[in-house]
């Protein structure tokens, strides 16, 4: 059985070095108190036969419960996260206010062994960061994308 798969879509403004990414923080009881490794790009899993780029845009507007933007969808490719989920990225640029997002949600017992099943935002915010910010508030196995993102957008503006 192959493993698990998400695919997401990272929101970046300005260019060259000047550029900001928008994170999503994981809600829930066990991220409300973390800041570092806490924050994500927007995803969630998808099952083939759906297409990677479609689920990323699903999920977008199923985590945010706004449209995600129109525009060039840069791929950011692939990274493998540390439970062994594949993680697939694109980049597109666009502006979002941060106090627009609805949420979606997920219920789970809380607390843990008391037979409570209660609903918690999928996100509890999400926020713009510099990309050195980023790196220290993003999940570990995602700061690839954002040196890929550097990348590309380094190769695209002229010297």
């Amino acid at each position: 059985m192959a493993g698990k798969r998400s695919a997401g879509l990272l929101l970046f403004r300005g260019g060259g070095d000047g550029f900001e990414v928008m994170l999503a923080h994981m809600g829930g009881p066990l991220w409300a108190r973390r800041d570092a490794g806490a924050w994500s790009v927007p995803k969630g899993e998808y099952v083939p036969p759906e297409e990677a780029r479609d689920a990323a845009r699903r999920e977008f507007e199923e985590e945010l419960g706004l449209p995600p933007p129109d525009g060039r969808y840069v791929p950011l490719g692939e990274s493998r996260q540390s439970g062994g989920k594949v993680v697939t990225v694109w980049a597109v640029e666009g502006d979002l206010d941060p106090d627009r997002i609805v949420p979606g949600t997920f219920e789970m017992e809380w607390p843990r062994g008391s037979g409570v099943t209660r609903a918690f935002p999928e996100i509890d915010r999400v926020a713009w960061f510099a990309p050195e910010a980023a790196g220290t508030r993003i999940v570990t196995g995602q700061r690839v994308f954002l040196e890929r993102l550097a990348a590309h957008l380094r190769s695209e503006t002229p010297e």
